[in-house]
């Protein structure tokens, strides 16, 4: 796919498609931007009849074709609804252009003319605006096809040449935000790739393969440890939790120099299939486990896109990967596993296995990595998703302008995240008789906050860090426009722009 940009009128630009706005009102009536009431006086007031008709109510990605009949350059204008513009988010303007998308490539165009008008850009920045839309071009665009029929890959055309329409003294900053959103889209869809592969290929190995493959860029290098060198390390929570597979576990530390004095510190999960190990997952639970490596892929979708985007700071990213089965060989409840850091716990639950894997990858981060702060990515619990539901992530940190930038680099990237609280009440659920510290609470409820409040054992307290859960929005199991089934790379985007703003602060 290629992108152009452009100043030309609306009318001197040829494609199979056009794609222009509509607003809303209170009333959920069209309000009509520059552009697109353009659009109805070249088609003498089509457009506003055929839309009164069908009561279309402009909505965040509705959609409405209409036909030029040859008085236009375009065979179809594809009428997309963006809600009421006081109101839109970065995520609602994404939606809106990834539904314009996915409708045209149900048409088979092969070329799509994007105009923005004025009102948006100056909602968003015609910069931020660019990056958004080629971000949602590409995701409206994505199909993981490797295990579909030849017949269906070839039925899968790509959209050959967007073209986005803006005013002269906008086309710089439009071109720089396309270039910018094509990166990050890379990045993003890399992550997706990888958690949609089946665990029998996505392996530890494979993981770390997909790590090495990385550092063919200059400014990035990758160092893979095996079993010996993490049974040197003490990395004895995660070797506990790969015991029962027959797959190696893997160790994973990647580096970004970008340059300047500051270091941020990436703390990926990488459980590349989880079955519950003996605290076995009821069938229907185990079906889209292949996602639970989904922190770690979100991690190496970042790099991916650190070696485009070349911002001046320091990254280092750290993945524990291994796969949880049960066997005769596999960890059981009660046994007690000691951290790299030197804790004991007492494994009560076998199912609660990420949490271990990343003691070992924060003791790690605390002993070996001089950083500004970590932030760690996990598909770590069901309760995440029970409290914020399947879109929104969990940020957990004691530390307020860490979490508040999180949670600024997501709204700007289209992410939606929470901050949840840190209850320290709750540390006393983690009490172990026999070892220092339980894996889970023998109490029902807080799930996730007991989950953040294990991993906060391994991290220095004065230490700025964070906890991202992203259980719920890491995998798709309904397809919007911006996600297909499976993988959704969410985290790449928000990391990028959180390290993007750290960088711009040095």
């Amino acid at each position: 796919m290629k992108f152009y940009t452009t100043a030309k009128s609306l009318f001197s630009v040829a494609a199979d498609t056009l794609v222009v706005f509509v607003g809303s009102d209170t009333n959920s009536s069209p309000v009509y931007f520059s552009d697109s009431a353009y659009v109805d006086e070249r088609l003498k007031g089509e457009v506003k009849k055929l839309l009164k008709s069908e009561d279309f109510e402009p909505t965040v990605g509705a959609i409405f074709v209409v036909q030029s009949h040859g008085m236009l350059p375009y065979t179809r204008v594809i009428i997309v609804g963006c809600g009421r513009l006081q109101e839109m988010t970065a995520f609602d303007f994404q939606s809106a252009v990834a539904a314009s998308i996915v409708r045209a490539k149900q048409s088979h165009a092969a070329s799509v003319v994007l105009s923005l008008p004025k009102e948006i850009l100056e909602r968003f920045t015609s910069f931020l605006t660019a990056r958004l839309l080629t971000e949602a071009v590409g995701f409206g665009s994505y199909a993981f096809l490797p295990y579909k029929s030849k017949k269906i890959q070839e039925k899968e055309k790509d959209i050959a040449i967007v073209t986005v329409v803006v005013s002269a003294s906008q086309v710089t900053e439009t071109m720089k935000g396309i270039i910018d959103g094509s990166n990050r889209a890379s990045g993003t869809i890399f992550a997706r790739d990888l958690v949609n592969e089946p665990s029998s290929v996505m392996t530890p190995s494979a993981l770390a393969r997909a790590a090495k493959s990385l550092a063919k860029q200059k400014t990035i290098m990758c160092r893979v440890f095996g079993k010996k060198e993490i049974t040197k390390f003490g990395m004895g929570s995660l070797l506990g939790v790969s015991r029962g597979s027959n797959e190696e576990p893997k160790f994973i530390k990647l580096s970004y120099h970008g340059g300047g004095k500051k270091t941020i510190c990436l703390v990926g999960k990488g459980i590349t299939y989880d079955s519950g190990g003996l605290s076995i997952k009821p069938s229907s639970s185990m079906e889209t486990m292949k996602c639970d490596m989904a922190g770690a892929a979100a991690i190496l979708g970042v790099f991916e896109a650190l070696a485009s985007l070349k911002p001046k700071i320091n990254v280092v990213g750290l993945i524990a990967a291994c796969e949880n089965m049960p066997s005769g060989h596999a960890m059981k409840p009660g046994d007690v596993v000691r951290a790299m850091n030197g804790k004991t716990i007492e494994v009560l639950n076998t199912d609660a296995e990420g949490r271990l894997i990343l003691a070992d990858a924060l003791s790690y981060a605390e002993k070996y990595i001089i950083s500004d702060c970590i932030i760690d990515l996990a598909t770590l619990t069901g309760a995440c998703v029970v409290a914020l539901g399947e879109d929104i992530a969990g940020v957990f940190s004691d530390d307020t302008a860490l979490a508040q930038g999180i949670l600024a680099a997501g709204l700007i990237a289209g992410e939606k995240l929470w901050r949840m609280p840190i209850a320290t009440a709750y540390e006393k659920d983690l009490k172990s008789p026999i070892a220092d510290i339980a894996n889970v609470s023998k109490v029902h409820y807080g799930g996730a906050i007991t989950g953040a409040l294990f991993l906060k054992e391994f991290v220095n307290e004065h230490m700025p860090w964070a906890h991202i859960d992203i259980a719920g929005p890491a995998f798709a199991e309904k397809e919007t426009a911006l996600t297909r089934y499976g993988g959704t790379g969410f985290g790449v985007r928000t990391i990028l722009s959180f390290i993007e703003a750290q960088a711009k602060k040095m």
